[in-house]
């Protein structure tokens, strides 16, 4: 490795990062993190913090988790890779799709295709929705249907069904046949409406009109994230998705859950639609299967989806989709080994806890200083802070403002996430009580900087 001097010469000069200005990274060079110790980070200066952002929602047991890192050091040295197209596979993938069928069973999962993240896992979902309508006879329907603030990858499909213009207006045109509906979101809604029960029924009011205008035998599918993610965690009432769940089988549409955030522990139940009681008709997982140590991801097939696949026998059902690093086996065995010890370790139930201490940390945050305007989370271990220079008006807050709460944070000891005006934290799903507090202290000590 090179020395400090070397990275820091050459910090951004080099390298475009994803979501970011390049001049911006240049002008203000990011962080240089070289190590990783269960739930904490130390940068190239030996500053060590929690990291309040679990890698990017992805580092549920945190950076020691020596089952996953024995995994892919074993598999490294057995077989380093093998296609798992047609006509071959690998004994890892093969355990592993086994081991999904149980995790996911309650949630009516029977059938695994693995890629290799989660923006794969939304393209592969999306076109299989599709190709499900074509094979059953009702080629027409090719809509999709997802909720403004929606997040849900950057490939084209998923680009086109996100809800957030940072991640559109640069790229238009994009894909067509692709509607979006409010989402219950009660802080910025267009019904001006923080009921949060009566705010899910006019949502859904807004999805059936929206499917009875565009004509439902035209739509493929709805996606949506059990608790909304990068759009600023966004959790709707507990009605939501379950009506969601109703309209579209009214309809004869799809219900694809993004899951790549809440899937394996973080709202505090093994995925995100178990947590609202919903059986959804496709499931796209990735970041946590692997405790982000590998690259992959798996769409979960419900199996009344695969038994239409399964028992075609016109050749409509031959998939024409797939990634050379599909069911890759170094990344199956991280899977293998990150799913048992997230089993073993039943971390959906810390999450609930601590989720629950962070959420009540930043509400009493909220009553100290007038720039927080909203608290969200209160769903396992994911919350936001949205910051507003006006209560009043909600006028989001200057970029200079948050991004010195946000830098004095890190100085102090947590390291948070900032999308917008919003600050976010999904911390490893392993936190302790104690690191907890560290994590509200920090922000605290940011807050303050700038009040």
């Amino acid at each position: 490795m090179k020395d400090m001097n070397f990275l820091k010469e050459n910090n951004a000069r080099h390298l475009w990062h994803p979501m970011a200005h390049p001049a911006d990274c240049q002008a203000n060079p990011p962080d240089i993190i070289v190590g990783g110790e269960g739930c904490r980070i130390t940068d190239v200066d030996g500053h060590t913090t929690i990291d309040g952002v679990g890698g990017l929602w992805n580092v549920n047991l945190g950076y020691s988790c020596q089952p996953v890192k024995d995994a892919i050091t074993e598999q490294l040295e057995r077989l380093p890779y093998y296609s798992i197209f047609r006509g071959t596979t690998n004994d890892a993938a093969i355990e592993l799709s086994w081991m999904l069928r149980q995790f996911f069973a309650e949630d009516g999962m029977g059938r695994a295709f693995y890629t290799s993240g989660g923006g794969d896992s939304v393209e592969i979902a999306l076109r299989l929705a599709r190709q499900y309508h074509k094979v059953r006879g009702e080629a027409g329907r090719v809509k999709y249907l997802s909720l403004k603030k929606g997040y849900h990858g950057t490939h084209t499909l998923g680009a086109s069904v996100n809800g957030n213009a940072n991640f559109r207006t640069q790229y238009e045109p994009l894909m067509p046949g692709c509607y979006h509906i409010p989402a219950p979101y009660t802080y910025r809604n267009p019904f001006n409406e923080t009921d949060p029960e009566k705010l899910a029924q006019l949502c859904l009011a807004a999805l059936e009109d929206e499917i009875k205008f565009q004509s439902a035998d035209t739509i493929a599918a709805f996606i949506m994230e059990p608790v909304l993610g990068a759009g600023g965690v966004i959790p709707p009432h507990e009605s939501f998705m379950p009506g969601v769940r109703e309209i579209c089988d009214r309809y004869g549409i799809l219900l694809i859950a993004d899951e790549v955030i809440t899937g394996f522990g973080r709202t505090g139940d093994w995925s995100g639609s178990r947590h609202w009681g919903v059986k959804p008709d496709m499931m796209t997982t990735a970041k946590a299967i692997t405790n982000g140590y590998f690259p992959f991801g798996a769409v979960m097939i419900s199996d009344a989806v695969a038994e239409v696949f399964e028992s075609d026998t016109s050749g409509r059902a031959a998939i024409g989709s797939g990634y050379t690093y599909s069911g890759h086996p170094v990344g199956a065995a991280a899977a293998i080994a990150c799913l048992k010890e997230t089993e073993r370790l039943q971390v959906k139930d810390n999450a609930a806890a601590r989720g629950a201490q962070i959420f009540a940390g930043l509400q009493a945050l909220k009553e100290k200083y007038d720039l927080i305007g909203d608290v969200r989370g209160g769903h396992g271990m994911m919350s936001a802070m949205e910051l507003v220079s006006d209560r009043a008006t909600k006028a989001p807050i200057d970029k200079d403002t948050i991004s010195r709460v946000q830098r004095t944070a890190y100085e102090s000891g947590a390291m948070v996430r900032m999308s917008g005006n919003n600050l976010i934290l999904s911390p490893p799903l392993i936190l302790s009580e104690a690191e907890t507090d560290t994590i509200l202290s920090a922000l605290d000590a940011g807050f303050a900087a700038v009040s």
